[in-house]
């Protein structure tokens, strides 16, 4: 491919212009997905941003701040170019990779707010996302005060993440949503349902985190527990263990066979895929793949440019449905287990 560049996409009627895909930066210094060489992160970092990516995804809850500060110093020196969007609400306990604390109460809301600014070393978070929804806590008390973030000039726009349609709704009846980040892929497509439509009627853009499976879509591993590394979060994710695993990989088979006609691999085609969805829900759709190598950026951002056509759209269209065992042992914290 050449370095000309990706496309670009506003983030809703009222976010920031990006490249059509951005940057998911979580396993480049946290072990969530398996160790991770410092180096080579920061290369992909670069890498990335010669491409034409621009938007870089974080949050404190990522190695508990630790994600936020070692991206830090490639944002300082690439300040204008890049747009920075972090989140607050989730906590992950050390040693308990499957428990969620979830706060949204506006104490919580200040704290975090500070403690990122700190950490990322900005003056202003360009996009702001409520991790998780806290049902105790009423939406629209916790985007009122991420509100008055905006006007106090520490965060320039607002997102969601996971959330239900209503919740959107009412969220953007307080102030302006940009995005809207939710897990969307060939396995995971419950958000097409409710959350799309009201995104797409309510002029917000869509950021799916794991458009690639959390790998499992590349086919770069067949089964978490034989496969992947004790610490490996993927480990305790229902579809890929067991009978799952087994079960889902034989769905790979219809992705490999797109693949082939297009001479790209399978993880190009499960991110054509996602990128398409713009077109078929006629709203911005800006994935945001995580990846620790600049061979891996390059490949993914590539498939920014195929196009897939309406048979083989069709032959990947049955796989969601096929799917074995939920995308989180928990699903209370999924919009899916709202709706």
């Amino acid at each position: 491919m050449t370095d000309s560049g990706i496309p670009t996409a506003r983030l809703g009627d009222t976010g920031p212009e990006v490249g059509v895909q951005g940057l998911g930066c979580m396993g480049m210094n946290f072990a969530v997905y398996g160790p991770s060489d410092e180096k080579e992160s920061r290369a992909t970092l670069e890498r990335a941003l010669e491409l034409g990516v621009t938007l870089y995804d974080t949050a404190d809850a990522y190695g508990d701040g630790e994600n936020e500060r070692f991206l830090a110093p490639f944002f300082k020196a690439h300040r204008d170019e890049v747009v920075i969007a972090t989140k607050f609400a989730l906590m992950i306990p050390p040693g308990e990779p499957t428990r969620r604390i979830i706060r949204n109460d506006p104490q919580y809301i200040r704290q975090a707010v500070e403690g990122s600014l700190k950490r990322l070393d900005v003056d202003v978070i360009d996009l702001y996302y409520m991790h998780r929804r806290d049902v105790n806590v009423p939406i629209e008390q916790t985007v009122g005060v991420m509100a008055e973030l905006v006007r106090e000039g520490k965060v320039k726009h607002l997102g969601l993440s996971e959330v239900t349609a209503d919740e959107l709704r009412a969220a953007q009846g307080v102030h302006p949503i940009a995005a809207v980040q939710s897990e969307w892929s060939l396995f995971s497509r419950d958000i097409e349902a409710r959350v799309v439509p009201a995104a797409r009627e309510l002029g917000v853009a869509l950021v799916p985190y794991s458009p690639l499976g959390r790998g499992f879509l590349t086919g770069s591993f067949a089964n978490a527990e034989t496969d992947l590394g004790a610490g490996d979060f993927r480990r305790h994710q229902p579809r890929f263990t067991g009978e799952n695993a087994a079960a889902n990989l034989t769905l790979l088979d219809p992705i490999r066979t797109v693949a082939e006609a297009h001479g790209a691999s399978l993880g190009q085609i499960a991110l054509a895929w996602v990128q398409q969805q713009a077109t078929v829900h006629g709203l911005p759709v800006v994935p945001i793949p995580g990846t620790r190598k600049p061979t891996r950026v390059e490949e993914n951002t590539a498939a920014a440019r195929i196009v897939l056509t309406e048979e083989e759209l069709a032959a990947l269209e049955p796989i969601a449905s096929k799917v074995a065992g939920d995308r989180y042992a928990d699903m209370r914290f999924s919009s899916a287990g709202r709706e």
